[in-house]
């Protein structure tokens, strides 16, 4: 348990400090965070919604701070291009985030012509029985989209680098919470990039975040 832990903070701190410095995106997380908490809220109650609330808000506000947010050019502060970042990414580089959001994306259109879905839904008679099912695809793919990474890194890495990829996943709205509940306010002072990412990490302690200055020198990252 005590090497899970270490490995989970190591993909933590990495996922910080390589993917998260425009003040932007952190708000954009925070915003996606607090979604994807109330989508687990629903997730029993009514699966479908939380697909939708997941997908639609929490999941589109994410990757467009990757995407569109977030800086592409050299990382002075860990001295790593973009391209190296993409490849030592444990979880969903940019480029495997464009497979899966177009499947996600494309998903409904079997329903325009085979609205059982290959047998699998009756035919929806109205516009919310459409769009619930639509939703109910969403959370397969989610699902199922957590479960294909975390088992193509029991190959290409090892089963506990699977295993703890997939609780980062599941913890991360909890995690962001605590890391850029600032963020918004740090935006409305002007600040586009966090600075501290400039300072090593001693400023964890300062904002409740886990990793000390030994920490981001012992953890290179978790590639």
């Amino acid at each position: 348990m005590r090497r899970f832990l270490e490995t989970l903070r190591v993909q933590r701190w990495d996922d910080h400090r390589y993917y998260h410095h425009s003040r932007i995106n952190q708000s954009l997380h925070l915003v996606s965070a607090v979604s994807f908490l109330f989508a687990y809220a629903m997730v029993f109650q009514d699966p479908a919604l939380a697909a939708l609330i997941g997908w639609l808000l929490a999941m589109t506000s994410r990757q467009l701070g990757h995407f569109f947010f977030e800086p592409k050019d050299y990382d002075v502060v860990n001295q790593a291009t973009h391209e190296y970042k993409e490849e030592i990414k444990v979880g969903y580089n940019l480029q495997r985030k464009i497979v899966l959001m177009t499947i996600w994306v494309l998903s409904p259109l079997p329903l325009y012509f085979d609205p059982t879905f290959f047998g699998i839904f009756e035919p929806h008679a109205t516009t919310m029985e459409f769009v619930r099912h639509v939703a109910q695809i969403w959370l397969v793919i989610g699902i199922g989209g957590l479960l294909f990474r975390t088992v193509q890194l029991f190959f290409v890495k090892d089963v506990e680098t699977g295993l703890v990829w997939a609780t980062k996943i599941l913890t991360d709205p909890f995690h962001d919470i605590k890391l850029y509940y600032k963020a918004p306010f740090a935006l409305l002072r002007g600040e586009w990039i966090d600075p501290r990412h400039a300072q090593g990490d001693e400023w964890a302690h300062e904002d409740g975040a886990e990793w000390t200055d030994e920490d981001a020198v012992e953890a290179p990252h978790a590639g």
